[in-house]
């Protein structure tokens, strides 16, 4: 059973820069896609950001730009690196990963394992 562990959040000014971690289970990284997802209060959860095992990366029109995913295989860690943060990126953030090896979908609905959450205040 996938266990994620997300971290990094907190309250930032708007302009200001965060960077969120996530540390998904060693032996299961090479074969999982892995993504950033954010829930605001009322509000869809909604993909930020995913990669596939080659590579591949996708964003959401809202943070392209400003956001950037990234792998760290020596460590075996998800970042999210997000620059400029607006009062709009305040949410719940979460990791999230799927047992299929391709295809960096922003479709929370594709994705099987999460973590539970880490908050991000912009204000």
């Amino acid at each position: 059973h996938v266990q994620l562990v997300e971290s990094g959040g907190g309250l930032v000014q708007p302009g200001g820069s965060l960077r969120l971690s996530c540390s998904p289970p060693e032996d299961t990284w090479s074969l999982y896609c892995m993504g950033w997802f954010r829930q605001a209060q009322g509000k869809e959860r909604e993909g930020v950001a995913a990669i596939d095992s080659d590579g591949s990366i996708s964003y959401a029109d809202s943070v392209k730009g400003r956001f950037a995913i990234s792998k760290d295989n020596a460590k075996n860690t998800l970042y999210l690196q997000m620059n400029s943060l607006k009062p709009e990126d305040s949410a719940m953030y979460y990791c999230a990963a799927r047992k299929w090896k391709y295809g960096p979908v922003l479709f929370p609905n594709a994705y099987n394992y999460w973590g539970q959450g880490t908050q991000v205040t912009v204000s």
